[in-house]
C-alpha cells in the first residue's frame, strides 16, 4: 500500500510539534528534528518541505547510520572518476541531488568527524566538493536533520562540532513519544485498522473489543507509532472473523511455543506451558499435560498423536473451564494457534 504523508493524532503534545514544524516550514533555515524511533521523523520533514517555497524541488533522504564511514563523505558531497578505488567515474552527491531543494540527513549523530567538517562549509557557505575534486559547487540546498540522541551531551563529550550544532539547530522539533500522547492510540489503532480491513477487502470493520484496547493502552510501545501499527496490522490480518471485534493482539512477534528458552549455562530448554488460575489472571502456575497413550494403539501412528494431541486440548479446556484465551495461555499458545488446534479437533465449541 503506497504510504500517505497524513498525521493522525489530537493530543496536545503531538499537535504543539507539528504546529512547530508548520511554522518553521516557510523559513529557509536549517531545523532538527528530535525523537526516539518510529516517532514520524521523516514526515516531519516532509512537512517542513512540502509546506515551503521548495517544494516542488527535490527531497533527498540520506541515512547516515545506513552507509559505512569511509563513504559517508563521497554520498554527501560527491566524487571524481578516479579519486578512490572503486570510482570508475564521476557521481554527484546528495547535495548536488537535493539542489533547490531539502536535504534530509537521518541519524545525524552518526556522521563522522571528517564528515561533520565538510558538512558545516556545506551549510554555512552553500559551497560542496567532490572527493578529488578541486573546485567548490555552489549549492542551495535546504537541511532538515534528524536523530534520536541528545546532540548537547555530545557536544560535550566531543563527539559532536559545537559550531555545526550552533548553525542546524534554528529551530528543534521535539516529536512526544507514543506513551506522551494521551488519547492517540485508540485513534491510531482505529486509523491502522481499518487501513488493514481496506487492504484484506473487508466490507465490515468490527473495531477492537475493550479488553484488546486497554491491552493497546497500557503498553509502553518502546518503538512508537511505527511499533503500534505493525502490531495493529498484525491483529487484524490474523483475525478470522471480520463480524466480530479483533480480541487478541500480538505484541512480540517472535513469541512462540517452540522458540527454545536459554538456560542459564546456554543450554537450551524446552518451552514451558503456563496456566492462569481462575480468578487471578496474573497467577501463573505450570500446565501438566494428560498422561501419554502408551497404553493405546499406535500401529496408526498419526492417529496415536492426533488423539493424543486431542486429550491434552479437552484436559487444558477443562481444567482452565473451557475459557480459550486461558487454555491458550496455559499450553503456551498463541490464541489463533489455539484455535486452529480446536478446529482441526472440532473443539471449537467444546464446553459451550
Amino acid at each position: 500500500m503506497e504510504r500517505t504523508n497524513q498525521f493522525v493524532g489530537s493530543s496536545l503534545a503531538f499537535l504543539d510539534a507539528v504546529e512547530r514544524a508548520s511554522r518553521a516550514a516557510p523559513l529557509n533555515r536549517p531545523v532538527l528534528v528530535i525523537g526516539e524511533r518510529g516517532t514520524g521523523k521523516e514526515l516531519i520533514a516532509e512537512r517542513l518541505h512540502h509546506l515551503s517555497s521548495r517544494w516542488s524541488g527535490p527531497l533527498v533522504t540520506m541515512n547516515c547510520a545506513a552507509l559505512p564511514e569511509n563513504l559517508i563523505e563521497a554520498e554527501l558531497f560527491g566524487h571524481e572518476a578516479g579519486s578512490f578505488t572503486g570510482a570508475a567515474k564521476t557521481r554527484h552527491g546528495r547535495f548536488e541531488e537535493a539542489d533547490g531543494g531539502t536535504l534530509f540527513l537521518d541519524e545525524l549523530a552518526t556522521l563522522s568527524s571528517p564528515a561533520q567538517d565538510r558538512l558545516l562549509r556545506a551549510v554555512e557557505y552553500g559551497e560542496v566538493t567532490r572527493i578529488g575534486a578541486s573546485k567548490p559547487i555552489s549549492v542551495d540546498v535546504r537541511i532538515v536533520a534528524a536523530t534520536n540522541e541528545h546532540l548537547p551531551r555530545l557536544v560535550e563529550q566531543g563527539r559532536f562540532r559545537a559550531d555545526l550544532l550552533d548553525r542546524l539547530s534554528f529551530e528543534v522539533v521535539t516529536l512526544p513519544p507514543l506513551r506522551a500522547r494521551q488519547g492517540d492510540i485508540p485513534l491510531l489503532a482505529e486509523h491502522f485498522g481499518r487501513r488493514m480491513g481496506v487492504e484484506l477487502d473487508w466490507t465490515n470493520w468490527p473495531g477492537f473489543a475493550a479488553e484488546a484496547m486497554r491491552a493497546l493502552e497500557t503498553y509502553s510501545w518502546p518503538g512508537n507509532v511505527r511499533e503500534l501499527r505493525n502490531v495493529v496490522e498484525r491483529a487484524v490480518y490474523r483475525h478470522e472473523d471480520p463480524e466480530r471485534p479483533i480480541d487478541h493482539i500480538q505484541f512480540d512477534p517472535f513469541a512462540s511455543p517452540w522458540a527454545a528458552a536459554l538456560g542459564s549455562g546456554g543450554e537450551q530448554l524446552p518451552p514451558v506451558g503456563m496456566a492462569v488460575e481462575p480468578g487471578d489472571s496474573q497467577t501463573p502456575a505450570a500446565a501438566s499435560p494428560p498422561p501419554s497413550p502408551a497404553g493405546d494403539d499406535v500401529s496408526d501412528f498419526r492417529g496415536a498423536v492426533s488423539a493424543y494431541e486431542r486429550r491434552i486440548l479437552e484436559d487444558a479446556l477443562a481444567r482452565n473451564r473451557y475459557n480459550q484465551k486461558a487454555t491458550a495461555t496455559a499450553l503456551g499458545l498463541s490464541y489463533d494457534q489455539l484455535r486452529h488446534a480446536l478446529k482441526r479437533h472440532e473443539l471449537l465449541n467444546a464446553g459451550g
